[in-house]
């Protein structure tokens, strides 16, 4: 016999490997489940009643074989969390149930990971220890495990209640109308409509206009009328323009420039403020005195 602590660590590889092939041999299962009631709902469909019958206690047994891997791994995963209790010479109670469930279920199904599992497991505790699981005599295999196991032909009525859910799930007319007799009677509403135009429903009452002064004085949306099709972001303030200005092109400035200035007094006087006589100019926009229009018809005459 191996020393037991190389016999535990034989276990949990061995133990992770069997959850591993239980998992894949699950959606395999589960895939082939629903290839066969795909199968099945054709066989309604087109009428062969007893084909389908005896061939959907085949999807009840597989369905069956499902729930038995995925409580076969659970236990699996229960044993490679536990994996240190192994290590004692007699089985932990705890794990009494895990261990002979595995021992009981493992050679009834084809996953050979699991087997070889059961093999290091009876190893491990014994012949008589095997011998008492696999008999079950102390009653410590799991029932639900015994349950699932079990080969007897499922009742009438799971059958039937079987066909019934693939019909109702691809939308098939089986028992012969049983999908019109679901479906609720529509009553006759033409009295009703007549009177009411709204076809049963309610219609919400209308609010009351405002009044024009109301409206008067309401502010309108800024988002009201046409909007420009161009957006400008102005730049953000840097040190050297801590107030950037958008300038658009086309747009006359409003600061008056040098050629908008009024022209400076000084320049059209003589350095003696105007003393010597010299000739003022005009200012546009200004009307001539009686003197200056004097010596503007002299001007003339001459």
């Amino acid at each position: 016999m191996a020393p037991s602590s190389a016999l535990v660590s034989k276990l949990k590889v061995q133990l992770k490997l069997a959850i591993s092939r239980l998992r894949m041999v699950q959606q395999k299962e589960t895939a082939l489940a629903k290839q066969q009631r795909r199968a099945m709902a054709q066989l309604l469909e087109i009428g062969k009643e007893e084909s389908a019958r005896i061939r959907v206690e085949n999807i009840i047994r597989e369905e069956l074989n499902v729930e038995l891997l995925e409580i076969l791994e659970l236990y699996c995963e229960l044993l490679l969390a536990r994996i240190g209790l192994l290590e004692a010479k007699e089985c932990d109670p705890g794990l009494e149930e895990a261990v002979k469930s595995v021992i009981y279920a493992a050679p009834r199904t084809d996953v050979r990971e699991l087997q070889q599992a059961r093999v290091l497991l009876v190893e491990k505790f014994g012949k008589e220890f095997a011998f008492q699981a696999v008999e079950n005599s102390d009653g410590m295999v799991a029932d639900r495990v015994l349950q699932k196991l079990k080969v007897e032909p499922p009742p009438q009525t799971l059958v039937t209640e079987y066909l019934k859910e693939i019909a109702r799930t691809y939308n098939i007319d089986w028992p012969k109308g049983e999908k019109l007799q679901s479906e609720p009677i529509q009553q006759d509403d033409s009295d009703s409509d007549a009177e009411n135009p709204s076809g049963g429903q309610a219609i919400k009452a209308l609010e009351a206009p405002l009044p024009t002064e109301e409206l008067s004085r309401a502010t309108p949306p800024r988002d009201l009328g046409p909007k420009s099709p161009i957006r400008m972001t102005p730049p953000s303030p840097s040190t050297d323009n801590i107030r950037p200005v958008i300038k658009l092109p086309g747009v006359p400035s409003t600061q008056p420039g040098p050629k908008d200035r009024p022209p400076d007094s000084a320049k059209y006087r003589g350095d003696d403020g105007g003393r010597s006589g010299t000739k003022k100019a005009v200012v546009p926009g200004k009307i001539p005195d009686v003197d200056e229009l004097a010596k503007r018809f002299a001007a003339l005459k001459k």
